[in-house]
């Protein structure tokens, strides 16, 4: 079976499996604990690096109610702060901050006279787009950095990733 070492180079792996262990075993406990320490680890790392080198002039839930936005919109305060997983009073704030720089826009809810619903504004969109225009060419120059090898696990490993952001 493969294992993460921690503090080891990215790609870099050991194989302890017996020769005839099934590939589809039940995962060692101890050995998953260590890759899910190893792997939030990193892409914490990783996140905070690319938040911290990108300069970005949004504070992060800021950005993320916009992205949330810009995928679900338009939504109601209740529903923006309940899939940003904050109250309503926290996501006010946010939208008056947000409504303050124009990168929202509030219209009364056809459905529903006495609520708002909140979209981006085009200025709102650019802002989006470049933030994420910004991250990409971060971790592009990142991952240029490492070997053919390296790119290739990461790239290999993408469709796992991927698995990881689908809820229970």
């Amino acid at each position: 079976m493969t294992s993460y070492a921690p503090g080891a180079d990215v790609g870099a792996t050991t194989t302890d499996a017996a020769p005839d262990a099934a590939p589809d075993a039940a995962p060692d406990p101890a050995e998953l604990t260590e890759l899910a320490a190893g792997l939030r680890l990193a892409v914490g790392r990783l996140n905070r690096r690319i938040r911290i080198d990108g300069h970005e002039s949004i504070p992060p839930l800021q950005l993320s109610a916009l992205v949330t936005v810009e995928l679900h919109g338009p939504l109601r305060l209740s529903e923006l702060a309940r899939r940003e997983a904050v109250t309503a009073p926290t996501m006010s704030r946010v939208l008056a901050a947000l409504d303050e720089q124009g990168l929202v826009h509030r219209a009364p809810d056809p459905q529903d006279a006495r609520g708002v619903l909140i979209t981006l504004s085009e200025v709102g969109a650019a802002k989006v787009n470049e933030v994420r225009t910004t991250r990409t060419a971060l971790v592009a120059r990142r991952l240029a950095r490492l070997d053919d090898a390296q790119r290739a696990t990461i790239a290999a490993a993408m469709p796992a990733l991927e698995a990881l952001l689908v809820d229970d």
